[in-house]
């Protein structure tokens, strides 16, 4: 019997692909969603699962940046073939991107009892919404936007890259909010550190998702609900990405920051009054 059914799949599915791209943590609405449902929380099936939806998230914003990874992967493998191309800015982006996910490959596998067992708990889910929204808050008031996509640099690359290691330790920290606020520290403007933040995070999440689905179904978690929490990511993540990215351009993102505190404080609350069972 499958650890998670194919109704709750539907769900975890609209929460993972509304959340995943916004900086208000798709793991910490995951694991909120899954206690309100009854469904334990740092059960090895149920965090694979989470990992394995996500890849329905990613192929949207492989769908959506279709012609941005083209041209990345394109110009990386031109200059691979013909040394006097390497200098483009699109080829070193695309080489980039890869030693950026190296640090969260490392800590990620290095780190996995941990991820899986106490720091599952929705008490740090708690802690890291709030903890996460004050590192947003001061990431926009340093911010000075003076920067675009085609100023990013490979120190850049390798400091947002590195923040991803943030929400992987600390569920409610935000992979978006971490990598979109440490991008605004180096200045870029919020439309270059958001789409940044999309370039960066498709390595870690589709090789997380892959890595974990042998887990996911050999734990207890069956084919249809893996299929339909999936696919209903894809298309939530899609229309998510291209409301994000018209939001920014002429917003902050202390709408975020506050709804993040709110989430976070209900949640201790849930907690405190065994509502919700950590």
């Amino acid at each position: 019997m499958s650890a998670i059914s194919v109704g709750q799949a539907v769900v975890l599915g609209v929460v993972e692909g509304v959340t995943e791209f916004l900086p208000v943590s798709s793991t910490g609405h995951l694991k909120i969603t899954e206690g309100l449902m009854g469904i334990p929380v740092d059960d090895a099936s149920v965090v694979a699962f989470t990992a394995v939806i996500q890849v329905g998230a990613i192929a949207a914003v492989l769908v959506y940046f279709f012609r941005d990874i083209v041209r990345f992967v394109s110009a990386w493998g031109r200059g691979i073939a013909n040394r006097e191309l390497r200098q483009e800015h699109d080829y070193k982006f695309a080489w980039w991107v890869i030693w950026a996910t190296v640090p969260i490959v490392v800590v990620g596998l290095a780190a996995k009892p941990l991820i899986e067992g106490p720091l599952a708990s929705l008490w740090v889910v708690a802690g890291s919404l709030i903890g996460g929204s004050a590192v947003m808050w001061v990431a926009e008031q340093m911010a000075r936007f003076k920067r675009g996509e085609a100023d990013v640099t490979f120190k850049d690359a390798m400091y947002v890259g590195s923040s991803q290691i943030l929400a992987l330790l600390f569920p409610g920290f935000s992979r978006s909010g971490a990598t979109i606020s440490t991008a605004l520290v180096r200045d870029l403007d919020r439309v270059a550190a958001t789409r940044l933040s999309f370039f960066l995070g498709l390595p870690a999440l589709t090789g997380a998702g892959l890595y974990e689905l042998k887990d996911a179904l050999g734990a207890g978690v069956g084919a249809a609900p893996l299929a339909v929490g999936t696919v209903i990511s894809f298309v939530v993540a899609y229309a998510s990405i291209a409301w994000l990215l018209k939001f920014v351009a002429k917003h902050s993102f202390n709408v975020f920051v506050v709804y993040r505190i709110l989430v976070g404080l209900l949640l201790f609350g849930l907690l405190g009054t065994g509502v919700l069972n950590a």
